[in-house]
């Protein structure tokens, strides 16, 4: 029996355990390629030969930068660890410059890379690198072919070497290197062991209600990400059959032809479905219309385990059978769970999507911890709306006097790669990591997160304010697509809003409102703005005096990756959105 020690040995444990047909399936000029289990290791071998005929040692990094998931992803990923060797993953919409950073700072020798696009990025910066090759999944002209290094591997004359080295592999070893996007500086390489993630992946197991054998995933969050790849894994572990999204904007195709049981989400994603859902709703008339809002209303007073009594779990049915059942068809219709990660959940989209039958479970974790540290489960009532659960097994968990979460356990990392000095501030004497954000466990052991310690700032009459909770809250309206509250120092605070353009538009259609052509003029229609300080208003109510804002002003761009405003998982780069809008700052406070 294979005993999960090593990532690697996933895949192997599937095997013994529960083979699959579908293992892993991608989608290839509109139909889906899909492998078995077998398959998966056979190739994976196939992978460890090729690199050690390609020379690659123990301990060397092997790059990869991939702007989807894919079937090869992970192929690559066995091939890579079972010799020893070390998979570091790259955001593949970073910059050129964080590219050869990443790239010299790991020593990576082999690159391969998902597409042309991602190609021409690297091939710009390569030359000031240690890259001995590159190999695309993709064919591409003028670039070599990953199953070049498959077909170097299919004599199997060396399969005794990747044996021995696989055995030589021990939990304790370095397993994977993930560069944090980090709102502020370089990214730090992120050493985690494969003792790291497959302990989180075990004990985060142990709270997902899957049934071996039986589930189907989609999957689309970028497994650059340690949030997706242990989901991976975790799906690997209970023979989930992983069906890879073709891009973003296809999901809601693939939704429909995989209909999964499960997906992980960000928040971002969720509000946007939900936005979908509601302009929709808004489409509709008379009867129907009232039918869909008195749903809707009804879903957000949910309560779990039966809370609100008899006569709300009555009218709940009703809303099920007539209206939420439709949401979970454009969700393929399997949809049993939903996992959420990366950043908040507003607890009126956790209400909503339960109340409608499809229960997004919350967690929390970061990099450093594999990622997962607690995270809610349905089950033996493990769920509270408003927390990201209780603290998984063998994790610990301590609030620190200035409210800072702090954790230790076999998911923490071994460090940051070739930095001992961030290292030692990151985790103290007693061994426990400073997760720099601020929270509290309840009387039930759930663990609540209210706010980044590093976002927390003070006005000039020395009141702190929270951003983040302020921030949740207005994004709440659907005319506010991004917010970042400023007023460090400031006599109050305010903020730059990222208007919701497309509802924006809906809305003038209805209101018969003129907006002229661009977001500009969006930006400057004194209706829009007017109506924005109505929804400002109304959720300043929920806040003290001191930390209302006063102010804001629009920003005409759509904040972005691309445009250096968000980091890949979605979280504001504060320092960026403020010099680029100095100007609309200094216009709120008059300097």
């Amino acid at each position: 029996m294979t005993e999960i020690k090593r990532l690697f040995d996933f895949p192997y444990y599937q095997l013994e355990n529960h083979p699959l047909e579908v293992a892993l399936s991608t989608k290839y000029s509109n139909s889906w390629n899909s492998i078995s289990t077998k398959e998966y290791i056979d190739k994976a071998n196939s992978v460890s030969r090729g690199l050690l005929r390609l020379g690659v040692k123990p301990a060397e990094k092997i790059a990869v930068i991939s702007s989807s998931n894919r079937n090869e992803w992970n192929v690559l990923d066995i091939g890579v660890l079972q010799i020893g060797a070390q998979n570091v993953p790259v955001y593949p919409t970073i910059s050129e410059d964080d590219y050869e950073y990443v790239l010299n700072h790991s020593e990576a020798v082999y690159c391969f890379v998902s597409d042309a696009e991602v190609l021409k990025k690297l091939n710009a910066i390569k030359a000031g690198t240690k890259l001995k090759e590159v190999y695309s999944f993709d064919q591409i002209e003028g670039c070599k072919n990953w199953k070049e290094v498959l077909e170097l591997g299919e004599d199997k004359k060396n399969q005794d070497e990747v044996e021995k080295l696989k055995k030589s592999v021990t939990e304790d070893d370095l397993a994977t290197l993930i560069y944090t996007s980090g709102t502020t500086g370089k990214p730090k390489g992120v050493m985690l062991s494969h003792k790291n993630i497959v302990s989180d992946v075990l004990n985060s197991a142990k709270r997902v209600p899957f049934e071996t054998g039986s589930y189907t995933a989609l999957s689309f969050l970028p497994v650059c990400h340690i949030f997706e790849r242990m989901i991976l894994y975790l799906y690997q572990y209970y023979s989930v059959s992983i069906y890879f999204a073709e891009s973003i904007d296809k999901i809601s195709d693939n939704l429909k032809e995989v209909k999964p049981h499960v997906i992980t989400a960000v928040p971002r994603l969720l509000e946007k479905v939900y936005d979908k859902i509601i302009a929709k709703g808004n489409s509709l008339e008379g009867v129907k219309r009232k039918l869909f809002y008195w749903a809707v209303e009804t879903g957000l007073e949910y309560e779990p385990y039966g809370a609100n009594g008899w006569w709300y779990e009555t009218k709940l049915k009703i809303a099920r059978k007539l209206i939420f059942s439709k949401w979970k068809e454009g969700l393929g219709g399997n949809i049993d769970l939903i996992v959420s990660g990366s950043a908040a959940l507003q607890p009126r989209l956790t209400r909503i999507f339960a109340a409608a039958g499809i229960p997004v479970m919350e967690g929390y974790g970061l990099t450093e911890t594999s990622p997962v540290i607690a995270v809610n489960d349905q089950r033996n009532k493990g769920f509270k709306i408003g927390t990201v659960g209780r603290v998984i097994d063998t994790v610990e968990v301590k609030i620190a006097e200035d409210g800072e979460i702090l954790t230790k356990g076999p998911n923490l990392m071994m460090g940051y790669y070739k930095d001992e000095e961030k290292t030692k501030e990151a985790i103290n004497a007693e061994g426990y990591f400073h997760t720099g954000d601020i929270g509290e466990l309840d009387e039930d052991g759930f663990l609540k997160i209210t706010d980044r310690k590093k976002e927390m700032f003070k006005t000039s009459g020395g009141k702190y304010v929270a951003p983040q909770i302020i921030e949740n809250t207005m994004k709440q309206s659907r005319f506010i697509e991004q917010i970042m509250v400023v007023g460090e120092g400031e006599k109050m605070p305010a903020a730059l809003i990222q208007p919701n353009f497309d509802f924006i538009k809906d809305w003038a259609r209805l209101k018969k409102i003129e907006l002229g052509d661009s977001n500009e003029d969006i930006v400057n229609n004194t209706e829009v703005i007017e109506r924005i300080q109505e929804e400002v208003s109304f959720y300043n109510e929920k806040f003290g005096h001191w930390e209302q804002i006063k102010r804001f002003e629009l920003t005409p761009e759509v904040w972005g990756i691309d445009n250096d405003q968000l980091t890949p998982t979605m979280k504001l780069k504060r320092r960026n959105i403020k010099e680029r809008y100095i100007d609309l700052y200094n216009k709120i406070y008059q300097h």
